[in-house]
């Protein structure tokens, strides 16, 4: 196993509270900014009329500081992918690593693979330096015939790539789920403004258009903050996914190169 395997960004335990924090910002965003005195009629964010934007959004419920909580979170857990995606990637470009792998294996100068993934680093470079060392280790053993020495390198590559995976797809069920939950969420605060603003119109008299006015806020601005959760969880996602089969492809694409070029050298 390769002994610089790359790190999986959050621990389960790191990664729980992280979302509590990220609840907790939201919370704090939606009392001491949204509601600040200052985005009200006469200083009171209770009976007065929001006169801006932030005034609006407060007027928005209580379910407006979870949605904020989940944006964060979809943002915190984004950027916390990057950063590991990143340095799995490793420092080069990786179609380029492959190229390079490849020459050196067909002109079989191992060494200069081995250093090569010294210098890419990150999850591919680490599953091609065991790929390589296997091969070099099976080569000179006389013990094994062709087809034993095959096996030995495929369960090498598979053994580093099993190993590499889970910290590439680590976390990436956190924002998926936020995909789904910021929409529920945001449907829920939609219901009940709807409930409040129908409410309005149903009372006796005059309809309380203040009260009106209040539920329609209520629906539309948990509809905006639960929409942009989901779509920037669901734009996430979809990146990080495609990022991660890329990378998958490569590691399939080198340890092909490296049994290929084994089956047909060896007798």
């Amino acid at each position: 196993m390769s002994k610089n395997k790359t790190s999986g960004g959050f621990p389960l335990i790191v990664s729980a509270l992280a979302i509590v924090i990220c609840i907790g910002i939201g919370i704090f965003i939606y009392t001491q900014i949204l509601g600040a005195p200052s985005n009200f009629e006469g200083g009171d964010p209770v009976k007065g009329h929001p006169h801006n934007l932030l005034g609006t959004m407060y007027k928005g419920g209580f379910i407006v500081p979870i949605l904020l909580g989940f944006l964060l979170t979809v943002i915190t857990f984004a950027i916390e992918r990057f950063v590991t995606i990143q340095k799995a990637n490793g420092k080069g470009q990786t179609d380029k690593f492959v190229a390079k792998i490849k020459q050196f294996i067909a002109s079989h100068d191992f060494d200069g693979a081995v250093e090569e993934c010294n210098k890419q680093k990150g999850s591919l470079a680490n599953v091609v330096h065991e790929g390589i060392e296997k091969y070099k280790f099976v080569k000179n053993d006389s013990t094994m015939d062709k087809e034993a020495k095959v096996h030995a390198i495929q369960k090498s590559l598979e053994e580093a790539t099993a190993l590499e995976l889970p910290m590439l797809s680590k976390n990436m069920v956190v924002i998926s789920t936020m995909a789904s939950i910021g929409t529920l969420a945001g449907l829920i605060g939609t219901v009940v403004g709807m409930i409040r603003a129908f409410a309005a119109l149903a009372n006796a008299g005059a309809p309380d258009t203040a009260a009106l006015a209040t539920g329609i806020s209520e629906a539309l601005v948990n509809t905006l903050v639960g929409i942009l959760t989901s779509a920037f969880a669901i734009i996430f996602y979809n990146l990080f996914s495609n990022r991660i089969d890329q990378i998958t492809y490569a590691m399939d694409e080198a340890g092909f190169s490296i049994i290929q070029e084994f089956q047909s050298t060896e007798k």
